[in-house]
């Protein structure tokens, strides 16, 4: 009898021990390229550690969450939204009994094709692309075409679905999909409010009182509240849902901080100048299209200059796209000739 390697007895504990409704390994759909499997880890994992090791990966720490370039080293970046999201919906697939590897993966991976400045950097993308430019679909084209010098990560089928399909309207095709798009929510939600109270934006005292009343008067309430419902709502079901009525307090609070933080003319008071950036390099390099290179040079052929554009665009960290900014368009002293 063969002696199963440390992959296959991992595969065979999750089969025996997981939800009949989490989606094992090796049952995946596979990869778009088949690859020999590793003896130590799964595929979920192998997928995992590819994004982990990822340059768009490392680029989140340099990009904005909600507030642009802010002054302190506590706010939440891209890269810390992506951790928190990680830890979140692992918390939920845990307790569900549903794929914690799958579930991590598709965490990991879900804001890898944002934009430098936030969603503000996410407008003026979709505006300026023809087709428009949404930042899961971006998320997906990074770790299927621009990754790894334009190879692509040759994720699994469901990573990938987990990744494009995390916004509030996905329909992900695993239950570990479905957690980590409530887990997106749910994280960014609560960790803008902090950073919101940091900033002077908000008081405490400023939530609605009936999300406060039901959901909890902390961070920390907030969500450990969220996740008890998910999983009280969820256990022995084929789904991964809140209840109505904490439902209807967490989309009340998401109302309010689009109202007084999103849009917020404190919040965004550089909103203008970031947007000005990204509008002023996209029509540089659309007219320097010779300047791409690499991953982004790539498809230039395949699928037209402007979507390369936004590619190189989306990639960028906000320090990125302003040295750019400032290298392309601001005049340098006069250093005189040498003699």
């Amino acid at each position: 009898m063969t002696q199963e390697n440390p992959r296959q007895y991992y595969e065979r504990i999750q089969a025996e021990t997981l939800s009949p409704y989490a989606m094992l390994a090796q049952n995946s759909r596979g990869r778009e390229t088949a690859i020999e499997p590793c003896q130590l880890r799964t595929d979920f994992i192998r997928d995992r550690d590819r994004i982990l090791h990822s340059k768009s990966f490392r680029r989140l720490k340099h990009k904005t969450q909600v507030f642009l370039s802010p002054k302190g080293d506590h706010y939440r970046t891209r890269l810390t939204h992506t951790l928190e999201v990680s830890q979140i919906a692992r918390t939920i697939s845990r307790a569900l009994r549903l794929n914690e590897d799958l579930t991590e993966a598709i965490a990991m991976g879900h804001d890898l094709g944002h934009t430098p400045f936030g969603h503000s950097g996410e407008d003026v993308l979709n505006e300026l692309l023809p087709g428009g430019f949404e930042h899961n679909e971006q998320s997906l084209r990074v770790v299927e075409k621009l990754e790894n010098d334009g190879a692509g990560l040759n994720l699994t089928f469901e990573v990938r679905d987990g990744i494009v399909n995390h916004k509030k309207s996905g329909k992900p095709a695993t239950l570990e999909g479905y957690a980590v798009s409530l887990a997106d929510r749910i994280a960014y939600i609560n960790h803008d409010i902090d950073d919101a109270i940091r900033a002077g934006v908000l008081n405490e005292s400023d939530l609605p009182e009936s999300c406060v009343r039901v959901l909890g008067n902390s961070h920390g309430k907030r969500i450990n509240t969220m996740i008890l419902d998910v999983v009280e709502q969820s256990t022995g079901k084929p789904l991964v849902k809140m209840s109505e009525g904490v439902y209807e307090q967490f989309d009340m609070l998401r109302d309010f901080m689009f109202e007084h933080v999103y849009k917020n003319s404190k919040a965004k008071s550089e909103e203008a100048k970031a947007k000005r950036v990204l509008y002023e390099l996209f029509s540089y390099y659309l007219t320097h299209i010779e300047l791409l290179e690499g991953e982004y040079a790539k498809y230039i052929n395949q699928d037209g200059e402007q979507r390369a554009v936004a590619d190189y665009i989306a990639g960028m960290t906000d320090n990125y796209a302003i040295s750019e900014y400032m290298r392309i368009f601001v005049p340098k002293s006069w250093m005189g000739l040498s003699t």
